[in-house]
């Protein structure tokens, strides 16, 4: 069978690999950090996956982002997107949104689904995502990255349900700060998106240790990782 070698696993199972094939999860950006999110999502049988980019596919992406190939240059990313994951498994439904999420379409679309995931690269983005899934009492699986450095956390989840809020509070000089650098390694996203995907199976399957009310902090050039309490 396709998932033997997750469901022999006693954290999964019969019954996880059913909760996995019910399970709805948004990811919000698919570009480095949603790509590995989406593929290890769908290889593990995420019934319902549904990606919200509206940005197209460009050269300078395929250092990192490896949903996409060359053949897919100036295509909306949502599309190649699901094109690639329906390849991957048949077996689930991958629904693509070429859009923005925004103020006025955040609430439909984060209303569909059980998990939102991080993929984004703003800080409007993730409030916008923030206050959505506090007001729908749904966990926000966030993460960064910028050069070698990234970060995890679950967001309104568990018997603490912190928030983006408690991270970084002050959301208009959050909003004032210049772009972070560009320079990143292509494997930076691909570690961080893999424990993202990783918190969203726990999440889901109900096993391990959640990073609610924790952030966890990794540097790529001594491998030096961290977790501390929010």
């Amino acid at each position: 069978m396709r998932y033997d070698r997750q469901m022999i696993l006693p954290e999964i199972g019969e019954e996880g690999q059913l909760k996995l094939k019910k399970a709805k999860v948004l990811i919000v950006g698919v570009g480095g950090l949603g790509s590995p999110i989406a593929l290890y999502l769908a290889g593990a049988g995420v019934g319902c996956i549904g990606l919200v980019d509206d940005d197209r596919v460009s050269i300078s992406n395929l250092q990192r982002q490896v949903l996409y190939s060359e053949n897919e240059l100036d295509k909306p990313k949502a599309v190649c997107a699901a094109e690639r994951l329906s390849a991957l498994n048949s077996g689930i439904s991958i629904l693509p949104y070429s859009t923005r999420l925004t103020e006025e379409n955040a609430g439909n679309i984060i209303r569909k689904y059980d998990i939102v995931v991080d993929g984004c690269d703003n800080f409007a983005t993730r409030y916008l995502i923030n206050d959505i899934c506090i007001e729908q009492r749904k966990p926000y699986v966030y993460g960064a990255i910028c050069g070698f450095e990234g970060q995890v956390s679950v967001f309104n989840y568990g018997e603490m349900k912190k928030s983006y809020r408690d991270l970084y509070p002050n959301e208009e000089e959050m909003k004032r700060m210049p772009p972070p650098p560009k320079g990143v390694i292509g494997v930076t996203p691909a570690v961080v998106g893999s424990i993202e995907a990783t918190e969203v199976l726990k999440i889901i399957c109900g096993f391990g240790d959640i990073l609610a009310g924790k952030l966890w902090t990794i540097d790529l050039r001594t491998l030096q990782s961290n977790k501390f309490s929010l």
